[in-house]
């Protein structure tokens, strides 16, 4: 196991006190806050020069976590998370107890768990979600690993995680699910 535990807790003091995060995960690089603090993702907008209307997803490391953030959680929810093998964000309909301005206009948020070792290890102590969005600029292209990531956004973070900066393998997206009320799936990604 690598160690990364200065920068779990560098990064959960930055969480606690609102701040940004740059940070690897199961997917791409990452700009993170407390999905639950308004002012914090106020912050990663400003960052990305992106609109409040184009929703950011929101990691956790157990569905029972998904449970407390959304009315509820379809059974297929389960079964899908559970026999994905590659990283999946589900979209839910009825979040709560989230950052309104996290939340789309319809009133759904994405949801990816995440089973890389250290986004999983910040969700585990946290115990909050945390705001998962690429590390760029609105409508750039997406860092494929930390080398990629401008100095714009590294400038604009309250921490920078040092565990996997020297990591060069290409990084693709989730897939992207919407579970919508009546048991719809519909495939966006």
């Amino acid at each position: 196991m690598e160690d990364f535990k200065e920068d779990i807790r560098g990064a959960i003091k930055v969480l606690k006190a609102g701040g940004i995060i740059l940070y690897p995960t199961d997917t791409i690089w990452g700009l993170g806050c407390d999905a639950t603090n308004e002012a914090a993702v106020r912050k990663i907008f400003e960052l990305k020069r992106r609109s409040d209307s184009k929703s950011m997803l929101v990691l956790t490391d157990d569905i029972a976590k998904v449970e407390r953030v959304v009315d509820e959680v379809p059974d297929v929810a389960y079964d899908l998370v559970e026999c994905s093998d590659k990283p999946l964000t589900i979209i839910y309909d009825g979040a709560k107890n989230l950052a309104s301005n996290l939340i789309a206009e319809d009133g759904s948020v994405g949801i990816r768990i995440t089973q890389e070792a250290f986004s999983k290890k910040l969700c585990q102590e946290f115990r909050i979600p945390i705001v998962s969005t690429s590390a760029n600029i609105s409508g750039e292209p997406s860092p494929q690993n930390f080398s990629e990531i401008s100095e714009e956004i590294k400038n604009g973070v309250d921490f920078i995680v040092s565990y996997r900066q020297n990591d060069v393998a290409k990084s693709s997206p989730s897939s992207i699910i919407k579970l919508s009320k009546g048991g719809i799936v519909k495939i966006i990604r």
